[in-house]
C-alpha cells in the first residue's frame, strides 16, 4: 500500500485548491481548517474505523454516522472530503490529510506552526518571548505557538518549525554528553 503522505496529498491539495478558487477568507479557512482537524479525530477511532471496515455497512451509513458524530455547521467541502474518502476507503488517511492540509493553509498565509515542548509549563508572556526570538532564526514567517509540556526533557525547550528541529533541552545535552564520553 501507498504510504499514507503519498494518498493524502491529492486529497489535501484539492480541498485547498476549492477554497482558494471560492476566495475564502483567513476565518473560513480557519473553520474549515477546525473542522477537519475534528474529522480526524473521528476517523482515527477505533470504532468508526471498525464500522468503515464492515462489509455489511454502505459507504453512505458510514457517511451519515460520522457526518452526525461532526455535527454542527460542517463547511460543504468537508463533507465532500468526507464522503470522498469514505467511497474510496481512505478514512485511514484523514488525519494525514488534516496534518498536510494544515501546511497548505500555513503556507499560503506567510504562517507557519511552532510546536514548542518544555519541561515545564510556560506563561503567556515567556511564550510570547521565545516566539520573538524565534521569529528571527525564521525570518518572513509568523509563528503559530503550539505549547506542549514534556517532563522527559528535564529543562529547556525543544522547538520544531518545519522540518527544522532546534533541540536546546537539557536531556539533548546529556545525550550529547554521553556520546562524547563513550566515542
Amino acid at each position: 500500500m501507498a504510504e499514507l503522505s503519498t494518498i493524502a496529498r491529492p486529497y489535501a491539495e484539492a480541498l485547498i485548491e476549492a477554497l482558494q478558487d471560492r476566495k475564502a477568507g483567513a476565518e473560513e479557512m480557519a473553520r474549515v481548517l477546525e473542522a477537519v482537524d475534528l474529522l480526524a479525530r473521528v476517523a482515527q477511532d477505533s470504532q468508526v474505523l471498525e464500522l468503515a471496515g464492515d462489509p455489511k455497512v454502505t459507504d453512505k451509513q458510514v457517511f451519515d454516522v460520522i457526518e452526525g458524530v461532526l455535527a454542527g455547521d460542517v463547511p460543504a467541502e468537508v463533507k465532500n472530503l468526507l464522503q470522498t474518502v469514505v467511497q474510496n476507503d481512505r478514512l485511514e488517511a484523514v488525519p494525514e490529510i488534516a496534518r498536510q492540509f494544515r501546511n497548505l493553509k500555513n503556507a499560503s498565509e506567510g504562517v507557519a506552526d511552532a510546536l514548542i515542548e518544555t519541561a515545564f509549563p510556560l506563561s503567556d508572556a515567556e511564550v510570547s518571548e521565545l516566539v520573538a526570538a524565534l521569529a528571527k532564526k525564521f525570518p518572513g514567517v509568523k509563528l503559530h505557538p503550539i505549547v506542549t509540556v514534556d517532563k522527559d526533557l528535564i529543562g529547556g525547550v525543544r522547538v520544531h518549525v518545519g522540518d527544522k528541529l532546534l533541540d536546546a533541552s537539557i536531556r539533548a545535552r546529556l545525550e550529547q554528553m554521553k556520546t562524547t564520553l563513550t566515542a
